[in-house]
């Protein structure tokens, strides 16, 4: 009953002292202890237990319950404390409170008197500074009607002294007194309905056209346009007149320019009429060292009289160029018939040389037709040899040495003056092109003339194929015809060129190229099986001779080349034609007749070496397999195909060298044409014992071998087969191999054969398990039961218990034939 008690009263104590987390959290902020009894989950049971866990510490009972009643002693005196320490805690809180209230209300009356005082004192500084603003505004208005004033003096005196000096030419001084009246009087351009200022004003526009119209009568005078005799020199009169014009109107400026060009290009026109002599193209270096010669007279005569910033040089010299244009393209237009490509070369390159020089010398700023300058710029320089400033024989000489992928050398910076004659040229490139096309017609005969005559390239097993050398003379000459043409013009032209370029792409493909490759026969040139099987050294099976295997590999690597350069031809026509005509070159239809040139030539050696292999292949069919009585070595047809791969694959491998690519195709053509052919052939031989089938498995895993071998077969390197080759080649031998292994299993119980086909060889079509029943040498009745068999093991794919599904056709039940091969994997072991 005393322990029910105690217990009910630690429920209720619990309860009562029950506190909310927050409240517990806050207590142990404010109050952290690390006394058990300061613990919300405080629990009674435990903490008797920790003061007395055995029975023996009961012992000192006494002495701890003494300890917990000093302690609630000592608590009960802390909590008297602190509740008598609370009772005059009210009183003293309303206490403070009224007294703040007071200190605030004294607060507000000391910041209202503080207010009144500022409002008071601001109308006071009002009435101080009113006076002080009206004197301030006096005084600006006072300055500006002085500044006015005197602007207003030096006005009217400027326009009585500009007109005074404009009756005296005194142009010097007028240049400086007119400046400074147009500065003075836009600062009354707000005055102009003010009669007197509007009159000052129209004297100053009076007092400039005067100007203008002397200074246009002064210069008439000095050089008139009839062609009277220029004077010696220019005049001090009529440079300050320059200084004044610079100030003036613009158009008087240019009128003085125009007039000034015109009569010193005068001369020009008269010595170079279109019924002259010189003026016909053959002479054109006599325009450009006349217009030289008066570019330096007019340095030493007249270049000090008109500003430097009038560029009147270069303005001489665009001029001069306008009218050599229009003057040339007239005098072609009449005389197109008398116009021959050299003699239009030699006047494009004086043209442009003439307009490097002018690059050189001038800035072309005074050509202020942005359309022109764009359109005329001349395309980006790819010469390999180019320098500052190269000469057309070193032009020539890096064409012919350059490479069309070579890289590029820093670009010469763009000449302004491109175009700005050499641009009457263009309309009769067409002779330039009509040149090339008949030029190009001539080369490629003369390669064909010179194949002809030099023959097919001697053997050289050591460097690889080697590329004709027609094939680089051809497209050095097609660089040397892009970059001169592209001097020439970046529009239609070029277009023109590339379609010539494309005609004689294709026709050197087919010419040359395709043209000499060998001529295969029908006829095996009278060569019977024995003479084939017969293991010499020296016994020739190609249809194709030394001398014309290594043609065929020259040719596909000139092929090679041609489609790799022709692709990059067709990238630099694009760089040097308009970006609007880039669209309109396209060489892919070339690079095809090369790739077609390429396959043809694999193609030919493809074919050469499976026709070599032929009759060994049917040598092998027609053999007595079911006479066969023992395994031996390779048989003999074997040896024949072997022989014939190692005398041609390692002079195809070594005359390819630089293409490898290439004869990897050549291989895997190869063996996917051998292959197929080899299995057509194992399916001829019929009917085989189990001997025959053991050897025939043994010259497949040969061959197999070898063609695993045979992209570096014969060489003193052993590279690793492409992985591609190689798994062309393990696929079609491991399908000969299934086959054998199917012949040479029972086929006993059908039911057990009929799925082990099903199996290895993976083949749903009756035509070949026909074969495989042919090999065997079963009866029609026979076969006629396993095809019917077959056809229904078909819908169904092998399945059974695992000891069924696994078995093997390498472990058959007779015993006989499980040690037969099992004698022949050792053999083949042996031989690896």
């Amino acid at each position: 009953m005393m322990e029910e008690e105690e217990l009910e009263f630690v429920e209720e104590l619990e309860a009562v002292l029950q506190l909310t987390p927050d409240v517990q959290l806050a207590i142990e902020q404010v109050f952290p202890s690390q006394d058990p009894l300061d613990r919300a989950d405080f629990n009674a049971v435990e903490y008797i237990n920790t003061l007395f866990p055995t029975e023996q510490s009961l012992a000192n009972i006494d002495e701890v319950v003494n300890k917990i009643r000093l302690k609630i002693r000592r608590l009960d005196d802390n909590i008297r404390t602190v509740v008598r320490g609370q009772t005059n805690v009210g009183q003293d809180g309303r206490q403070a409170l009224e007294e703040a209230q007071k200190a605030i209300q004294q607060l507000f009356g000391k910041i209202k008197d503080i207010k009144d005082k500022a409002e008071k004192s601001e109308q006071m500084v009002k009435e101080i500074t009113r006076d002080i603003k009206q004197l301030d505004h006096a005084k600006r208005h006072l300055t500006t009607s002085i500044t006015t004033l005197n602007h207003l003096h030096m006005l009217a005196g400027g326009v009585d002294s500009l007109e005074a000096m404009t009756r005296r030419r005194q142009y010097g001084e007028v240049a400086n007194l007119l400046q400074g009246v147009m500065n003075v009087l836009e600062h009354f351009h707000k005055y102009m309905g003010i009669p007197q200022i509007r009159q000052l004003s129209e004297r100053v526009k009076a007092a400039q056209t005067e100007l203008g119209q002397q200074i246009l009568a002064d210069f008439e005078e000095a050089f008139p346009s009839q062609g009277t005799k220029r004077p010696g020199g220019p005049s001090n009169v009529l440079r300050d007149a320059c200084l004044v014009a610079n100030i003036l109107d613009l158009r008087i400026k240019q009128e003085i320019i125009k007039k000034f060009i015109k009569q010193h290009l005068s001369e020009y026109l008269v010595l170079f009429q279109e019924n002259q002599d010189v003026a016909w193209l053959d002479k054109i270096d006599r325009r450009y060292a006349w217009i030289k010669r008066q570019l330096v007279d007019y340095e030493e005569k007249y270049g000090r009289m008109f500003p430097r910033e009038w560029y009147m040089t270069e303005r001489i010299a665009v001029e001069f160029c306008h009218i050599t244009r229009t003057e040339l393209a007239k005098i072609m237009r009449t005389r197109a018939k008398e116009i021959e490509v050299k003699l239009l070369l030699f006047a494009i390159q004086r043209t442009t040389n003439f307009e490097g020089f002018l690059a050189k010398r001038f800035s072309g700023c005074t050509l202020t037709d942005g359309a022109l300058r764009k359109l005329e710029s001349p395309p980006p320089s790819t010469n390999p040899f180019l320098e500052d400033e190269p000469t057309p024989e070193m032009e020539e000489l890096a064409v012919e040495k350059g490479d069309l992928d070579q890289p590029k050398k820093p670009k010469a910076p763009d000449n302004p003056f491109h175009g700005i004659v050499s641009k009457c040229f263009e309309p009769h490139l067409y002779v330039y092109i009509e040149s090339q096309d008949k030029n190009l017609g001539e080369l490629i005969d003369r390669f064909v003339a010179d194949f002809k005559a030099q023959g097919p390239p001697k053997p050289n097993t050591d460097e690889g194929g080697a590329v004709l050398p027609s094939c680089a003379d051809l497209f050095v000459y097609y660089k040397k015809c892009m970059v001169q043409c592209s001097q020439l013009s970046t529009g239609e032209p070029m277009i023109a060129l590339t379609t010539i370029f494309q005609k004689y792409l294709r026709e050197y493909a087919w010419k040359i190229l395709s043209g000499n490759l060998p001529k295969t026969t029908s006829s095996s040139g009278g060569l019977t099986i024995s003479s084939l099987l017969k293991e010499k050294e020296g016994s020739e099976a190609a249809k194709f001779t030394l001398e014309e295997l290594c043609l065929i590999c020259s040719i596909l690597s000139t092929a090679e080349y041609c489609l790799a350069t022709t692709q990059q031809l067709e990238e630099k026509l694009k760089e040097k034609v308009d970006v609007s005509l880039t669209e309109r070159i396209n060489l892919t239809g070339e690079m095809d007749t090369f790739s077609t040139v390429i396959s043809s030539s694999i193609q030919l050696l493809v074919q050469d070496l499976d026709a070599a292999c032929d009759p060994a292949l049917t040598a092998m069919s027609k053999m007595q397999w079911q006479n066969v009585e023992h395994v031996g070595d390779q048989s003999p047809y074997v040896t024949s195909v072997i022989l014939h791969i190692k005398q041609n694959v390692p002079i195809i491998r070594d005359n390819l060298a630089s293409t490898r690519k290439y004869f990897t195709q050549f291989c895997i053509k190869f063996a996917n044409s051998f292959i197929p052919k080899f299995i057509t052939h194992l399916f001829k031989c019929k009917p085989i014992s189990m001997v025959g089938a053991e050897q025939l498995l043994l010259d497949t895993h040969s061959l197999k071998m070898v063609l695993l071998d045979l992209p570096s077969i014969g060489s003193q390197v052993v590279r690793k087969a492409p992985a591609s080759y190689t798994k062309i080649v393990v696929k079609g031998m491991t399908r000969a191999e299934m086959i054998l292994k199917v012949v040479m299993a029972p086929h006993e119980p059908s039911v057990v054969f009929v799925d082990n086909y099903i199996k290895l060889l993976t083949d749903c079509n009756t035509e070949t398990f026909q074969k495989i029943l042919d090999m065997k040498g079963l009866k029609r009745s026979e076969q006629s039961s396993m095809l019917e068999l077959f056809r229904q093991r078909l819908p169904t794919p092998p399945s059974g218990p695992e000891g069924s599904s696994s078995l093997s056709l390498l472990a058959p039940t007779p015993e006989q034939e499980s040690s037969r091969i099992r004698k022949l994997e050792k053999l083949i072991k042996k031989r690896l």
